[in-house]
């Protein structure tokens, strides 16, 4: 009878013994997770189409909600399959996939960190230095900061879970699981290079966006308005509708990110399992799942290729020149 509780029943001495949860805890987080990972995957890609596919999307903010659009895709494509697959379950797929799998996740977390960071710059220099944006930002700059964002947290964690690429097993008590564990040490250094520093230049920017606001809105009312006035406020209102809705999705982001670091302000070490699905992964999913939606919300050019897209007028001739704007 023992036996047949063991993930590995062969390896008697080491293996893990299997969870026995309640079959309507396990049925509920099933289809949970294939429905955040169904609406998280089609979504992310509809976004991923539409910027890819309109020439009038051709943006150096739009790339960079492609390049967060196509993090979020990964997490729904990738990590939330395996992550159904081991729910309330032992670790089958072995040592090589146990690190490709962290080793996903980690990189996929911190490029998003990155594409924040970017996006918040971004908005920053369109509020704060409108008259420069055009020479300061171009495409081909966005492209090379997005390269270099995704090389970078791909060097990052390979650096950071070098010890664990090597022996995934060497932190797991027993063989049927999938654990990574960040030291004190470790713990920290993560902490201030893919939470702490980010959001703190992230934090530090939209506060300097909001003073700029509040300070050229006091005087615009203090002013006779002119047409070219008028033409400036418009171009203004959509910068700053912009920055509203990558706002929302940042602060998402940075709730949804904050659980994961608490055993580090705490000093304890930081542990993810595959046995179990923790309060910090399901909110990780949730926010690669929230994103696309908060894109349908605040712009209207999200939902006119949304639109295209489902109806297949993306297939007609010349539909990259559709006017989605």
């Amino acid at each position: 009878m023992e036996t047949t509780e063991l993930c590995y029943p062969e390896l008697h001495n080491i293996s893990c013994r299997k969870p026995q949860p309640d079959p309507s805890d396990v049925l509920l987080s099933y289809n949970l997770l294939s429905l955040i990972a169904l609406l998280t995957v089609t979504m992310n890609l509809l976004v991923i189409i539409s910027i890819a596919h309109f020439r009038q999307l051709h943006s150096p903010t739009n790339l960079l909600i492609l390049s967060l659009a196509v993090s979020d895709f990964l997490v729904g494509f990738l990590l939330l399959p395996v992550e159904i697959l081991v729910t309330e379950s032992c670790w089958f797929l072995g040592s090589t996939l146990c690190a490709l799998y962290y080793m996903t996740d980690f990189t996929v977390t911190a490029s998003s960190v990155g594409n924040i960071v970017l996006i918040s710059i971004d908005r920053y220099l369109a509020i704060c230095d409108p008259l420069h944006y055009n020479t300061k930002v171009t495409i081909n700059r966005v492209r090379f900061c997005i390269c270099a964002c995704w090389l970078c947290a791909l060097i990052y964690n390979s650096l950071i879970l070098k010890d664990f690429l090597i022996d995934p097993y060497s932190q797991s008590s027993c063989y049927g699981e999938c654990v990574l564990v960040l030291n004190n040490i470790t713990g920290n250094v993560d902490l201030i290079c893919t939470f702490i520093g980010p959001i703190t230049v992230v934090v530090v920017l939209y506060v300097r966006i909001f003073t700029v606001v509040v300070s050229q809105a006091r005087s615009v009312q203090s002013k006779v308005v002119t047409m070219q006035q008028t033409v400036t406020m418009s171009a203004r209102k959509s910068e700053l509708k912009a920055a509203r809705t990558l706002g929302i999705v940042i602060l998402v982001f940075i709730v949804c990110l904050c659980p994961y670091y608490i055993p580090s302000f705490t000093g304890e070490d930081i542990v993810d399992s595959s046995t179990a699905t923790p309060l910090v992964s399901w909110l990780w999913f949730i926010n690669s799942c929230i994103n696309p939606f908060v894109y349908a919300l605040f712009y209207p050019w999200f939902r006119k290729s949304m639109k295209l897209i489902v109806t297949l007028e993306i297939l007609h001739p010349h539909s990259t020149h559709a006017n989605v704007l």
